[in-house]
């Protein structure tokens, strides 16, 4: 039976690392609501905060990283910023699952997955350590795989969508409430790819979820997601509904985005790339608009001011261009 979905409330989220130039923000003032039982995407390109914002869910950015300023509110585990030694460990796997980016970076090459999945259930004051494996092998079977032959494997004895599948057991075994996928397709190929997110919708579904998904790659969060987040420069500059998001982009950064992926059909040179680069943590302004470097709708106004996120019914849209134009 599906256990009630908790919520997620992430608000004015600032994430600053420390460099030579003084500590500047990989996330700044990110507000973001994920709904009980849904899966959420946040998209944008690599170096955009994507990841940084994702562990700060597990209050696991390192230094010489550190969350300077807000709160991310889990249902039944309050302020996981607020959250500090045992009682933030006993919250990773138990609260929270988190399925890393490369997914051999989270598996011991020493240790068999079996033994690991062991080590999993004794931190964590698993009595029925029999149950866990039980419970593991039945979820790699769902996935496709051989479940005594995966616990009896080292890492690189898997292959990358196998691994990839072993993260996504490890992540739901201990029955997370939430759970985050850091770039969960990257690598593979499209069949492989097409079954990881056939898996996380069912599983999402049949455990009562409530999942975040982080990707460079629209067609994933096309594949999966109910609403969408889209990052650049540390900020969030467009979210909503995934669909009226994908069919009426407002943010020039959103539209630039679907305008780069190239068609199956129709004139290929259809497909524009965005201009210019994203900023990397140096060269992300301090103030004005992040994104005004690349933008063709830039006006004078996003020099100097920040634009604020305006809602609209279920869409969010932080762009002076899109505020003048909706009150000309």
């Amino acid at each position: 039976m599906a256990q009630q979905a908790p919520g997620v409330r992430i608000d004015g989220l600032t994430v600053v690392y420390k460099t030579s130039a003084g500590e500047l923000p990989a996330v700044r003032n990110v507000s973001l609501t994920l709904e009980p039982g849904s899966i959420t995407g946040i998209v944008g390109e690599s170096g955009s905060g994507k990841s940084t914002l994702a562990l700060s869910l597990l209050n696991a950015v390192q230094p010489p990283g550190r969350i300077a300023a807000g709160s991310v509110e889990i249902d039944g585990l309050g302020d996981v910023v607020g959250l500090q030694g045992e009682e933030l460990r006993k919250a990773r796997g138990r609260h929270i699952g988190y399925v890393f980016q490369a997914a051999q970076n989270s598996l011991n090459p020493l240790k068999t997955v079996g033994k690991q999945l062991l080590d999993l259930g004794r931190s964590h004051g698993v009595d029925d350590l029999r149950g866990l494996v039980r419970d593991a092998k039945e979820l790699l079977g769902r996935m496709g795989l051989d479940g005594a032959r995966v616990l009896d494997s080292h890492q690189h004895e898997l292959s990358g969508g196998m691994r990839q599948r072993v993260g996504i057991v490890l992540a739901l075994v201990l029955n997370a409430h939430v759970v985050v996928l850091d770039e969960p397709t990257t690598a593979l190929d499209m069949i492989t790819q097409a079954n990881i997110l056939k898996i996380v919708r069912e599983v999402h579904a049949e455990r009562g979820l409530t999942t975040l998904v982080i990707t460079h790659d629209i067609g994933v969060v096309a594949e999966v997601a109910d609403r969408l987040a889209v990052m650049y420069g540390g900020r969030l500059v467009e979210q909503g509904p995934t669909r009226e998001v994908l069919g009426a982009p407002r943010h020039p950064y959103t539209k630039g985005l679907i305008k780069a992926i190239p068609r199956l059909v129709g004139d290929i040179d259809e497909a524009r790339a965005l201009p210019g680069r994203p900023p990397t943590l140096a060269t992300v302004p301090k103030e004005g608009c992040v994104f005004r470097e690349r933008c063709a709708a830039r006006l004078d106004v996003c020099d100097t001011v920040d634009p604020e996120a305006v809602a609209d019914g279920p869409r969010v849209v932080a762009c002076h261009a899109v505020t003048v134009k909706e009150h000309a």
